[in-house]
């Protein structure tokens, strides 16, 4: 039988459960804001639960998202302003030491490079940050994940090795201002003007019209030939009788009109120079005139000089040695021309 005492404890005995009986913050996860509410509105933990799957974490997820594009809007946008700056030569004094010595072109050619380079780095940076963020809000565990990486990371590195050496090189070269598109170079095995540069590959054509693609970490030597200035050196041949001073004074004063011409006059920066005697040939005398002039420019200069000394030369008398062979022909037929 029950005794008083005993009817009261059972009957007591539903109201004595603890309050707490359901942990929402277990059931609803970490963003338990809107299951929470769902559940604060309807005391169904269904409910609750479908909730927050379909509103509470793609509300996450797009919030995450949005958040990586303003990130990265706002970002650019500070890029394209020292992109801008550095195009136009105004830069703080350490960052302009860097673009000083490249003319206006070469100059907004660099910056809109490193430009691109930064919004890369940018973005990706923001992909791999927000991608994490985002499949922990969907319930990945990404430890693991991050422990692939690492590890997928090292295999990369030892199997990618001259990926990585070409991207490295190609920042290198970038940053250094080694060479930009347009410019005349000698890369070792192919030699041109570079139509394109990027991180891994650079691409330039050569005078016969090929077009070489070399790995950025295959060049080991960079011969750059419109950087800041160049030199037109250009070689004359005359005989031993002929009077080495008139030589020498003929050509300086073929050179000196050259300067003072006005076609010419803004490309040749300096004072022609002639050297005097260069060589000694079995059959002639080399004399040497050089002539510095702005980049891209020494090819016409070379080409118009040569023009005007060999006019000049014809005027004043001055023979340019011409090779001559001997040719011996043993034979019947040698033997009819003797007879």
């Amino acid at each position: 039988m029950f005794t008083t005492a005993d009817t009261a404890m059972t009957t007591a005995l539903p109201l004595q459960l603890p309050t707490g009986w359901f942990d929402r913050s277990t059931s609803c996860g970490d963003d338990e804001d809107i299951c929470r509410q769902v559940f604060d509105w309807t005391g169904n933990q269904s409910t609750a639960n479908a909730a927050d799957l379909i509103i509470g974490r793609p509300l996450a997820i797009l919030g995450l998202v949005l958040l990586a594009l303003v990130l990265r809007w706002v970002l650019n946008k500070l890029v394209d302003r020292v992109v801008s700056r550095a195009g136009a030569g105004v830069l703080p004094d350490r960052l302009s030491d860097r673009f000083a010595s490249a003319n206006a072109t070469r100059r907004v050619q660099r910056a809109k490079t490193m430009g691109d380079l930064l919004k890369s780095i940018i973005t990706g940076v923001l992909i791999a940050v927000f991608g994490t963020m985002i499949l922990s809000e969907i319930g990945v565990n990404i430890a693991p994940i991050i422990a692939s990486a690492g590890i997928v990371g090292v295999a990369l590195g030892f199997g990618a090795q001259s990926l990585v050496k070409d991207f490295l090189s190609g920042i290198f070269m970038i940053f250094e201002d080694q060479y930009g598109v347009g410019d005349v170079v000698n890369l070792g095995e192919a030699s041109g003007t570079i139509e394109a540069v990027s991180l891994r590959v650079t691409r330039l054509r050569d005078v016969n019209g090929t077009v070489w693609y070399v790995p950025n970490g295959e060049i080991l030597r960079v011969g750059n030939m419109s950087q800041n200035w160049a030199r037109a050196v250009v070689d004359v041949t005359v005989g031993y009788r002929e009077d080495l001073g008139k030589v020498i004074r003929t050509l300086r004063d073929v050179a000196e009109d050259l300067w003072q011409d006005d076609e010419f006059s803004g490309v040749i920066i300096e004072e022609p120079e002639v050297t005097g005697v260069e060589t000694l040939g079995p059959e002639s005398i080399g004399v040497r005139v050089m002539v510095k002039t702005e980049p891209m420019e020494q090819w016409r200069v070379a080409r118009e000089l040569r023009s005007r000394i060999k006019s000049r030369f014809d005027h004043e008398g001055i023979s340019i040695p011409v090779a001559q062979r001997v040719l011996w022909q043993d034979g019947p037929q040698a033997d009819e021309h003797r007879s």
